[in-house]
This record gives structure tokens, sequence and C-alpha cells, in this order.
């Protein structure tokens, strides 16, 4: 099992087909916790994209999770994410099934057939994130910070070798963000490797690891000073 999960080098990140980060290198290694910050439009999302697939990688070097991106074939991009947990903004629950279905879904879309084995697995994620007494519940019976738990459960479904973070407390209050940057920094402290994208400075400095920066087409290690 490799330990470098993401290697980039020398890679052009697109967005609607035209460049916007060029020359990107990038080396995140198990049991890493990365921020990705910058303006909106600089680059994170479409990094992030480009990472599971969504936008093709068309120079340089890209590996995830051992997937060649450069090789990657529409084929092969539901096995890349089976090892992959994607964590959006905006939740992406489906609202007319409860947590529990939500979670199921996800399952037998990517091959569990067992349904003891599926209760088992649900029940485990859920525990993991403080929600295994809301299993039965539609997600308009949830706040926003409980959506966005279970949205990192059904993340961590298929034990998830990375997790990619796209904004993930951005349509959250302070306290709520707080909560789930907990949750993603407990997560890590028990080994599991993050990438996050956040517009948010203030979570950075109460949750301080390392930080790259999406600048006028640049990646670049930046160290946050506080008042930045």
């Amino acid at each position: 099992m490799s330990e470098i999960l993401v290697l980039l080098e020398n890679t052009r990140i697109l967005q609607r087909q035209k460049p916007v980060l060029t020359g990107v290198n990038l080396e995140v290694k198990r049991g890493d916790f990365f921020y990705l910050i910058g303006a909106t439009g600089s680059g994170k999302s479409s990094l992030l994209k480009t990472l599971y697939g969504e936008l093709p990688l068309d120079s340089g070097k890209g590996i995830v999770v051992d997937f060649d991106l450069r090789k990657l074939k529409p084929k092969q991009i539901p096995y890349l994410r089976r090892k992959l947990g994607i964590v959006f903004q905006d939740f992406q629950l489906l609202n007319d099934r409860t947590v529990f279905d939500n979670l199921k879904f996800v399952l037998k879309a990517t091959g569990w057939k067992d349904k003891q084995k599926i209760k088992q697995q649900i029940e485990k994620v859920l525990l993991q994130v403080g929600m295994l007494e809301k299993i039965y519940r539609l997600p308009h019976q949830l706040s926003g910070g409980e959506q966005q738990r279970v949205s990192i459960a059904r993340a961590l479904l298929n034990d998830p070798e990375l997790i990619l973070a796209d904004e993930p407390t951005g349509n959250l209050d302070p306290e709520t963000s707080k909560d789930i940057m907990n949750l993603l920094k407990k997560l890590n402290e028990k080994g599991q490797t993050v990438v996050m994208a956040t517009h948010d400075y203030a979570l950075i400095y109460q949750f301080p690891s390392t930080t790259y920066k999406c600048d006028a087409g640049q990646l670049y290690e930046v160290e946050l000073e506080l008042g930045e």
C-alpha cells in the first residue's frame, strides 16, 4: 500500500477547458491534513475535481490512490472514487430518503449486497460521526451541521484512503463549522488523510495544518499569520 496518496508533478488544472493552475506540484502522504485556500475561481474546486476524476488531467504526472489520472478511462472513475471519500459544501443528500437509505443507496451502488453487512457498515460510520441516533430521520429533519455529519459518514462508507472536502463548512455557522472541523481532525488523528478546500481563515487559525494557496495560476505552500 503506497504511502503517497496524491502525487502531482508539473500538472495543469483546467476549469471550463481553460488552464486555471499551471506547474502544479503536490504530494499528499497517508495521514496528512492539507488545506487548500484561495479566492473564488482560483482553482481550489477544480483541483479537487481533477483528483476525483471529474475533470481530466491533460499534462504532467498525476497519481491518486494508485490511479494514473493521465490514463484514467471513464469506466475506471467509479473504482477511483471508491477509494476516496468526497464531502461537498451543499451536503448532496437525497431529500426523500432517510439517513439510513441515503447511505444504503451508496453502498448498493458500489457493490455491497449483504443486508446485514450493509446495516453494520452504516451503523459504524454513523457512530463515528455521532449521528447513529438520527439514522431514520429525513434530511429536512436535521440541522445543517447534522446533514454535513451524515455526508461525512457517507464519505467514510467504503473505508476511503483519502477524504476530499470541498468547502465542507461553507454553509454552516461558526459554531457548527467548529464542530465539523473537530470531527475531521478527530478522523485525521485516527489515521484518515484529508485534503480540504476552504475560504474560512478563522478555522485554519483554530485548527492549523499544512496550507496550500491557489493564486494567480499557481499553487504554493503558505504560512498564515494571524490577521492575514
